[in-house]
């Protein structure tokens, strides 16, 4: 594939992901403002909501285990769980759907039950599957809106929990009982908890997007900020340099 074909291929995910606000986001954003990853949470997608750790974690050993979020556009997802500590790696990908639909071309348009999701890859013994969920729900994702984030719309932009294991899955349920009778936002919590199936690692260019193009209209109008509030609120959490 030749430069100029892969640069189409990147720009035409940049605008299938930002939807109808890119050419506003274009005519807001100071000059100069995409150099900082640092903007202020009024400008991010979502603001950061500072929930309290589970109560209940999930008590996994070893030094490796998995989790599977899905919290909207995977770009952003996936760059703060590559800045947060114990993180061994994040990959962009697709879950709930077949592995004959599992395309961007096809989950972006709707066509599939894919959603847009992270399997993260982290150390027990650094960070706990329940630290993980408070940085999500914290800084990542807005739980009380339904099959969108930011400026995305539709259900592959659905916000869910995949528990890989038992102790996971008790977790979640008790923590998003936890968040419920807490009443940390205003509206209901509509984040799913849903079974795990195959994950499909998303295409190439979609993997480690934010670091390969952090002056990216998307990146920067939703998904730095996010990084920025981890650092802001999560200060322990947060890893200047992210895993790749």
């Amino acid at each position: 594939m030749g430069p100029f074909a892969s640069k189409a291929i990147v720009f035409g995910a940049a605008i299938a992901c930002f939807g109808a606000v890119w050419a506003g986001v274009q005519s807001t954003q100071p000059v100069g403002q995409h150099q900082s990853p640092f903007i202020g949470e009024a400008h991010a997608a979502e603001k950061a909501k500072i929930i309290p750790k589970p109560r209940l974690d999930a008590k996994e050993k070893g030094t490796r285990a998995v989790a599977i979020f899905a919290g909207g556009c995977f770009w952003g997802v996936e760059g703060v769980f590559e800045h947060t500590k114990g993180v061994i790696s994040a990959a962009s990908g697709y879950h709930g759907g077949t592995k004959r639909s599992a395309s961007y071309k096809l989950v972006s348009a709707g066509l599939t039950n894919h959603a847009e999701a992270v399997r993260v890859v982290y150390n027990p013994q650094q960070i706990s599957y329940g630290q993980l969920m408070q940085v999500f729900f914290s800084v990542v994702a807005d739980p009380t809106t339904l099959n969108r984030q930011g400026p995305d719309r539709g259900k592959h932009y659905r916000t869910a929990l995949v528990p890989m294991n038992g102790q996971q899955a008790k977790a979640a349920r008790a923590y998003i009982s936890q968040l419920n009778k807490g009443k940390y936002w205003k509206r209901p919590i509509v984040t799913k908890i849903e079974s795990h199936k195959a994950f499909y690692y998303a295409e190439k260019y979609h993997q480690n997007f934010m670091q390969k193009n952090p002056r990216q209209g998307y990146i920067v109008r939703w998904d730095k900020p996010k990084v920025a509030n981890l650092k802001r609120h999560f200060p322990k959490k947060y890893r200047a340099r992210p895993v790749t």
